[in-house]
C-alpha cells in the first residue's frame, strides 16, 4: 500500500510540474518588444533590469547600476551593458507576468516583468 501510495504521489507531481510547464509559451520578435518596452525584469529582490522604449537598458544588480543596449535578433531578446560583459541573447517564455530567459546551456532564468518601481 506504500508504495501505490508513493507512486500515485509521483505521478501528480509529474503532472502538475508538466502542467505548470505547458502555461509558458516563446515569443516572437515583435511580442518580445511590445511586452519588454517601458517595463522592468526583475527578481523582486537582488537586481532588476530597465527597458527603455529608445532601446537602453539600465541594469542594476545588488546596488551597481549599469547602463547599455537592447535589441531584438532572431526572436530574441539581446543586451549588451557596459564593457564589462558580453552580447547576451536569450528565447522568451511568458506565463502572465512571469518571464523565462533561456539562453545557450546553463539554466533558465526566472523573473518576473512588472511596471516600474519609482526609485527616487
Amino acid at each position: 500500500m506504500k508504495v501505490e501510495a508513493l507512486i500515485g504521489i509521483l505521478l501528480v507531481s509529474l503532472a502538475w510540474s508538466a502542467s505548470a510547464e505547458e502555461n509558458f509559451h516563446k515569443l516572437k520578435g515583435a511580442q518580445i518588444r511590445a511586452k519588454f518596452s517601458g517595463m522592468e525584469l526583475t527578481d523582486q529582490v537582488h537586481w532588476y533590469d530597465f527597458y527603455d522604449r529608445n532601446g537602453t537598458v539600465v541594469s542594476s544588480s545588488m546596488g551597481r547600476k549599469r547602463q547599455g543596449k537592447w535589441w531584438i535578433d532572431k526572436d530574441q531578446l539581446c543586451t549588451d551593458v557596459d564593457k564589462e560583459s558580453s552580447v547576451r541573447c536569450y528565447d522568451v517564455l511568458v506565463s502572465g507576468n512571469n518571464v523565462q530567459l533561456r539562453g545557450d546551456g546553463g539554466l533558465p532564468l526566472d523573473a518576473v516583468l512588472r511596471t516600474p518601481i519609482d526609485r527616487r
